[in-house]
This record gives C-alpha cells, structure tokens and sequence, in this order.
C-alpha cells in the first residue's frame, strides 16, 4: 500500500507541517534577505555606480584598456565612443562600454575662461 501507518493515524488530527508556519519562514527569510542586500546588492550597486562615473569621465589623454588592447584617448567622440591612439598614428574607435580599466587620468581639457 502506499499510504504508511504513521501518516494514516496523524490524519486524525491536524496534519504536521514539515516546514513550520508561515511565521516562522518569515523569521528566517527576512533577516536572510537584510544579509543578501548589505553584503551582495548593496556593494554591487556602488561598483556599479563608481564604473558608470568613470566611463563618463573619460577624456584626452587617458591611458585605457579595451579589450586587452592599451592606448591613450585621443578624442572623445561622443557619449558611447572614444577615439584611441594605440600605437605612433595607429588610432581605433572603442566604445566606452568596452573600457575594461582607466589607467592614467590625463591632464583637465581647459575651457575658454582657462578653468576646468
């Protein structure tokens, strides 16, 4: 038969829960979940933000890495493409999103009043 004796006499009463209650899931999952978002969400977001902030800071004169290749910026093109020098007049169009590490930061491009 497929029905075994200990269940067949619980069945008198009310069935046993093999996970506990729903309060109890809920006591274990929340504090699970604060866990989850200081130690991997949270932490994630800011590196996240940080590489954002230095792919749109990326002007002439940079040193950068794209796809294992390293060169200098030579013209910011847009907000999607840079334009990289990587070797004496050997000059590739990159897009920033490909920028894996900016390695030195060039100097400030002057505005017309000679501040930055």
């Amino acid at each position: 038969m497929f029905i075994t004796e200990a269940f067949a006499q619980s069945t008198t009463g009310a069935a046993p829960s093999a996970f506990g209650s729903g309060l109890e899931m809920l006591f274990l999952f929340v504090p699970l979940m604060v866990v989850w978002y200081f130690l991997l969400i949270r932490p994630q977001r800011a590196q996240a933000k940080k590489r954002e902030e230095t792919l749109k800071s990326i002007r002439r004169g940079d040193q950068v890495v794209a796809g294992g290749i390293v060169g200098k910026v030579t013209k910011v093109i847009d907000e999607r493409e840079v334009e990289v020098e990587v070797a004496e007049g050997v000059r590739i169009r990159v897009v920033r999103a490909f920028i894996g590490e900016v390695r030195v930061k060039g100097e400030p491009v002057k505005t017309e009043g000679g501040k930055e």
